[in-house]
């Protein structure tokens, strides 16, 4: 290695599939890369000598810039410091041999963006891996009510093909006089139930100071719409090292949705999953507007995989079977769905919930859809 000023990075690029307690190490080694506001990543060659490497750090040091360098398992990665690259730096250095590429980084999130980490992001969750090509489905009722009733749905649900349960312990609602969870006893319930039935739980934490309580039980914990821009929030769920499920706010544009995403990963947590819900237009005729431009989207510009969530998406439960191929059509990682052993009666969104019947219908469409396109339903869960 020659005597230029950099700043050298070793670890392997994240991998496929690569085990839970060692993902964080890899943002822990991006994260001084991000936090430098690297303006440019330079991807290697997988043949690259470490002279070609070398070269690179050189003409990058002769603009009065600094290279950090990340080392992969398949390619190096070079992150141009600096705030004035000059217009033509990229082609010189993509005329350089060993040089695949040289890419602009102009997004002010740089752990969630595509163009820091091109591979995708697999979030694995017990035996559960969410992206990748895999197709999950997380279905349960929007609230937890009683043992009866999440005991009824975890069990159909798994009987159904479903991947992980959720169901709300802590519920945000518009009014304070509404049915708002069964708070630590609702916890104890989806535990009760994950046991019961080997279905990771995906639930609701609300609170900055909740976090180490719902951590204690929850496999993922669930950021919802309103707090997608509680800060303190975000910082306290990335770092619990749980994987984290973040919903889009209501009225979030993709980069707002992302930037939060980067403050949990900013904490040395990189398993975070997207998540799409519908946003707030001027359509009164749904819930919300189902935006399957987003889940594209994110799919490009970041590497964490993204879910969707047509129940809230829509808030009619005849549109859920619908948006739900769309949302696998348009690219997302899984879905989020609501369901409900007796909707009529239940305390929060019935009216977008399907039955257990309806759920287990839709089912064999969407895995018969995931054929057709080339995905492949998970099916690791342990029956």
């Amino acid at each position: 290695m020659t005597t230029l000023e950099l700043d050298v990075i070793v670890r392997p690029r994240l991998r496929l599939a690569l085990p839970l307690e060692h993902r964080s190490s890899f943002i822990e080694q991006l994260l001084p890369l991000a936090k430098e506001n690297a303006s440019m990543i330079v991807v290697m060659q997988s043949t690259a000598t470490e002279e070609e490497l070398n070269a690179v750090l050189a003409r990058i040091q002769e603009h009065s810039l600094k290279g950090s360098v990340i080392y992969g398992e398949e390619r190096n990665i070079v992150g141009v410091i600096g705030s004035a690259i000059p217009s033509t730096l990229r082609e010189e250095l993509e005329r350089l041999p060993g040089v695949q590429e040289a890419v602009r980084i102009t997004r002010p999130y740089k752990l969630a963006a595509r163009e820091f980490h091109p591979q995708d992001t697999i979030v694995q969750v017990g035996d559960v891996a969410v992206g990748g090509g895999s197709f999950v489905v997380i279905a349960g009722p929007c609230a937890v009510e009683s043992e009866a009733q999440i005991m009824a749905t975890a069990f159909a649900v798994r009987e159904a093909g479903a991947h992980m349960l959720r169901g709300g312990a802590f519920k945000p609602r518009s009014s304070p006089y509404t049915f708002r969870g069964l708070g630590e006893e609702g916890l104890r319930l989806l535990a009760l139930a994950r046991a019961e039935t080997g279905l990771p739980i995906v639930t609701e934490v609300m609170t900055p100071t909740d976090v180490e309580l719902v951590a204690r039980y929850a496999d993922v914990l669930q950021i919802g719409a309103r707090n997608m821009q509680n800060f303190q929030l975000l910082e306290e769920a990335g770092r619990s090292g749980k994987p984290v499920l973040l919903k889009r706010g209501m009225s979030a544009t993709i980069e707002e949705w992302l930037l939060s995403a980067e403050y949990i990963m900013a904490q040395g947590n990189p398993n975070v999953i997207l998540c799409e819900r519908g946003i707030r237009t001027f359509e009164t005729a749904t819930r919300n507007t189902m935006d399957l431009n987003a889940v594209a989207l994110a799919k490009r510009r970041s590497h964490l995989p993204v879910v969707a969530d047509p129940s809230h998406g829509t808030g009619k439960w005849y549109l859920v079977p619908p948006l739900a191929l769309a949302s696998l059509a348009a690219g997302a990682d899984g879905v989020m769905i609501e369901v409900h052993p007796d909707p009529d009666r239940a305390a929060s969104d019935g009216g977008q919930s399907l039955t257990c019947e309806n759920f287990a219908a839709l089912m064999p469409r969407m895995t018969a859809l995931a054929e057709l396109l080339g995905r492949k339903s998970h099916s690791l869960v342990a029956r």
